[in-house]
């Protein structure tokens, strides 16, 4: 097989085990009568070829083992401990140094129960691993909902988890502005796909396609218009269908959740990362990654018929042939807009390929004209390197969402910026003519264009550089890591900031504060309780900031927006600031877990303060502002993203006044 396939089928298929992972382990339960009052609960667990499961252990400093906790209701008392009705297979693992056992296939598991009532509940907490002889995947879980007796022919039903309760219906947090800068840049990126040697070279086989085009004038437009909706629909329907069909199984939070967990959890993040380096490799000539060449022939040559199926097979060519160009594009694009909004992800998509159907279907109205276009040749290999460099840079954003939702401390930012002053520094070289890459024509003389390109890539070089000493670079604030990860920025005073919370009567350190922090020098909470007790004790309403790690109009509103010098005078005088992360990964002690109306158990710093935005204000996307007074309710509307810094003002001022009237 072709290195070129291997490789597309190799990410094709982490792509796949990236959208399985979720269901990868299937749990049901039996309630078996035993002897009086007294019942068996059999759980069983369908493991998925050629995974295996570990038992129930405990292996300490060993892989995670299987857990299973019953919470009864009132009315159910538990009998013994957990029992392995499955024998697992045992045996000396090397890498651990320690004798584990693990479950293939199915893995069954039993709790004797007492019933004190006529009915009752029990819920089953469950926790697993699963991996196969290569790696693992990320740990599990799920809680079950179990009725003791079981209903009349339920004893063989699949147990699915809970189901959510339902939410408030969910509000665009981003508000108008932020949606409308998503849909123009997901358009200029419509049209710069063009200039990519992948989809290029398609503009000649739509002339000639259309040049052929039999029936009349208004046969022809009809065919054209055809064509660029085919376009539209085989980029938009794919997205709109995964959310509609999530939405239907089980509504706005599971909708939420999978994308939440598409674009802030460690294994999508990373795995686009490598995805954007892979193909900047290819555009810099180390290999050439295109579709498997048996499935574009056998779309092309279909494409060659006669009627609408010709025209759609033209348009799915097409969406094929320049996957390789577009599939990083597509995937930014979405990535952007999946902080929440259920519509955005198709509203933005939308636009992406109305802005890319939009050419071709001119191409196929007017192919004549265009055979004066120029051919693809030397200069689209400088396009493909430009991408190359520009991938680079664009998929460092991947890493750093990542790295700053699990708190490792690789990518902060004047790392993120000494790998962009390179990248670009390099870019400049390139257009200069000063590096060439192994399909690169020589350069003998350098265009008024090019030359042009080359000071706009350089200016931007120096424009990067004062950020390694601290500058706040207000442009980029959305793209690069918080100024609070940086660990020198010149002529820092931080006692211009504002004294800690904790000076004035709060007990202990604040929940948090060891790994989270404001920006701006401010100081506040990363609890809400905490924030309300202080501000109780101090006299002042309660700024909550509901915020993410990877929320790029977060930190564009915290760079733009915040500094405001009465901004921040505000922030600081008249507020308590709580900042809410939705998307942190910490796993908090048991004593701060929160368990939903559902009876789920969510243990994470970010489920936690996501589910508190869903349930107390309808919302699941970043940034959301909420003026909170003594009685626990907001003194205004609430504010989403919105780049206006006077209408900010205006709203910390009506909440100040608000909050004196009551």
């Amino acid at each position: 097989m072709h290195k070129s396939i291997r490789l597309i089928l190799t990410v094709l298929t982490a792509f796949f085990a990236v959208s399985l992972q979720a269901q990868s382990v299937k749990w049901s339960s039996t309630v078996e009568p035993l002897e009086g009052d007294t019942y068996r609960i059999v759980l069983e667990a369908s493991i998925p070829a050629p995974f295996h499961m570990y038992d129930m252990g405990p292996y300490e400093g060993g892989p995670n083992a299987t857990t299973i906790t019953f919470t009864p209701s009132e009315g159910l008392e538990l009998e013994g401990e957990v029992e392995q009705l499955t024998t697992p297979h045992r045996y000396f693992d090397e890498m651990f140094q320690m004798e584990i056992g693990t479950f293939s296939g199915k893995a069954q598991f039993a709790q004797r129960v007492r019933l004190t009532a006529e009915q009752a509940t029990v819920s089953a907490q469950l926790e697993w691993m699963i991996c196969d002889d290569q790696s693992c995947m990320p740990p599990e879980d799920t809680e079950l909902t179990i009725s003791v007796p079981e209903k009349a022919g339920a004893s063989a039903a699949e147990v699915a988890p809970a189901p959510k309760s339902a939410a408030p219906a969910a509000k665009d947090a981003a508000g108008s502005k932020g949606l409308w800068a998503l849909i123009i840049e997901a358009i200029l990126w419509g049209f710069a796909a063009l200039l990519t040697p992948c989809v290029f070279p398609m503009v000649p086989m739509t002339v000639s396609y259309f040049l052929k085009g039999e029936g009349g004038p208004a046969m022809g437009r009809l065919r054209a218009s055809l064509y660029g909706l085919f376009i539209v629909l085989l980029y938009t329907v794919p997205i709109a269908a995964i959310i509609l069909i999530t939405r239907i199984v089980g509504g706005d939070a599971v909708t939420a959740d999978i994308f939440n967990w598409l674009a802030t959890h460690w294994l999508p993040n990373i795995l686009f990362f490598l995805v954007f380096m892979v193909f900047a490799a290819s555009f810099f000539g180390a290999f050439e990654i295109t579709m498997p060449s048996w499935m574009v022939n056998k779309t092309d040559s279909k494409a060659d018929t006669k009627g609408l199926g010709g025209i759609f097979f033209l348009a799915l060519t097409l969406v094929l042939v320049s996957f390789s160009c577009t599939g990083p594009i597509v995937g930014s694009v979405l990535i952007k807009s999946t902080s929440g909004e259920f519509w955005t992800p198709i509203i933005t998509m939308l636009a992406f390929s109305v802005a890319f159907a939009l050419p071709f279907t001119l191409f196929a109205l007017f192919p004549s004209v265009l055979k004066k276009m120029p051919k693809s040749g030397g200069w689209l290999n400088s396009v493909k390197v430009v991408l190359g460099f520009i991938e680079v840079a664009l998929g460092m954003k991947f890493l750093s969402v990542a790295d700053q939702t699990y708190h490792w401390g690789l990518l902060d930012r004047e790392v993120y910026l000494a790998v962009w002053i390179v990248v670009f520094s390099l870019l400049g070289l390139y257009l200069l003519g000063k590096l060439r890459f192994a399909h690169d024509d020589e350069v003998t003389h350098l265009g008024v264009g090019r030359l042009a390109l080359a000071i706009v890539v350089l200016s931007f070089v120096v424009y990067l550089i004062p950020g390694m000493w601290g500058a706040p670079l207000k442009g980029l604030s959305g793209y690069l890591p918080p100024l609070t990860t940086q660990d020198f920025v010149l002529g820092a005073n931080t006692a211009s900031a504002a004294p800690a919370a904790t000076s004035e009567g709060i007990d202990g350190k604040r929940k948090y504060s060891d790994f989270l922090h404001l920006p701006h020098g401010l100081e506040g909470f990363f609890d809400l309780k905490e924030a309300e007790a202080y501000a109780a004790k101090v006299g002042k309403p309660i700024f909550i900031d509901f915020t993410g790690h990877g929320c790029v109009n977060c930190r564009e509103m915290e760079a733009r927006v915040w500094s405001d010098p009465q901004v921040l005078e505000f922030l600081r005088n008249d507020y308590v600031i709580c900042a809410l992360y939705s998307d942190d990964k910490k796993v908090l002690p048991e004593e701060d877990w929160v368990t939903t109306d559902a009876g789920k158990v969510l243990k994470s710093l970010g489920k936690i303060n996501s589910y508190y935005a869903l349930k107390t204000y309808g919302v699941n996307a970043q940034p959301y502002y909420v003026l909170q007074g003594a009685d626990g309710k907001p003194l205004v509307e609430p504010r989403g993203y919105d780049l206006d810094i006077q209408g900010f003002i205006n709203f910390l001022n009506r909440g100040k006044e608000a909050f004196g009237k009551r």
